[in-house]
């Protein structure tokens, strides 16, 4: 089994839309133990709900913290301009000494309406050949060469995006994806790590956890399987099955400052 990471994974909405409020909570699990401090990255999440940007939470994060991984988990990136995330991560890897792990997924507009309501890609196929074209213009950047890109939906000509970010290559990516999709799973075979959302028991992980394997059977970098799990659950079983991060899971209708801090001082959970 291999050894099992904790993080609080925050949707950073109404008394969490405070990013002075969030920093100071990371500083806190930080101090507790915890070894990562992701956030929820939407724009609207009911109606006249407070959401923060998870951006400038970040940043507050890192500044505010010496250790502990922190990113948007996860970030659909059909809907943001990939030559701006890869400056606003390179930055970002750099304020914090090369601590961002970026997630990156589909998205969708079932809970809040958000991509519809802002004009977004509504179709998942294409969003998903979007999200494919964006992380390759990442990889790109993120090495320091000049990036020549001409494809279906963007277009970068002769831009450098320097500095770089302090980990090399680049900032990890985790792919999100629902168990069961082939093409989730093989985007994040491509990369660093993988989130796998819906999962509903250990051994479902571990059926995930050989499909990667065997995806990566040429490549020997070191590679992260998050599970997000409500606390009070025992993550041993899905550590057995692959899992090296835990993700403490908050239900967005009902999360709360108070909460978010009686999970943190109960530690993270090292099975």
């Amino acid at each position: 089994m291999t050894r099992l990471r904790s993080a609080l994974w925050l949707p950073i909405f109404d008394e969490l839309a405070e990013p002075a409020v969030v920093a100071r909570l990371a500083a806190e699990a930080e101090e507790a133990g915890w070894h990562g401090v992701f956030v929820w990255d939407h724009l609207r999440w009911g109606p006249d709900r407070r959401v923060a940007d998870p951006w400038i939470t970040l940043a507050a994060i890192a500044a505010a913290t010496e250790d502990l991984r922190l990113g948007p988990m996860v970030t659909p990136l059909a809907r943001r301009r990939p030559s701006k995330v890869a400056k606003e991560t390179a930055t970002l890897d750099r304020l914090s000494g090369g601590r961002l792990t970026l997630g990156v997924g589909l998205g969708g507009d079932r809970f809040a309406g958000e991509l519809s309501a802002t004009g977004e890609e509504l179709d998942d196929r294409r969003r998903g050949r979007m999200l494919d074209e964006s992380l390759e213009i990442l990889t790109a950047a993120w090495s320091g060469r000049s990036v020549h890109h001409h494809g279906r939906h963007y277009t970068v000509d002769g831009v450098s995006f320097l500095p770089r970010p302090v980990q090399r290559p680049g900032v990890p990516v985790w792919a999100a994806g629902a168990p069961g999709n082939l093409g989730p799973l093989r985007r994040a075979a491509r990369h660093d790590g993988f989130f796998p959302i819906h999962l509903e028991h250990p051994d479902e992980l571990a059926g995930i956890a050989a499909a990667i394997t065997e995806l990566r059977r040429r490549k020997t970098a070191p590679y992260d399987i998050a599970v997000a799990l409500p606390a009070g659950t025992d993550p041993t079983p899905y550590a057995e099955a692959g899992a090296t991060w835990w993700l403490a899971e908050f239900a967005p209708e009902t999360v709360s400052l108070a909460q978010v801090r009686g999970v943190l001082r109960d530690g993270p959970v090292e099975p």
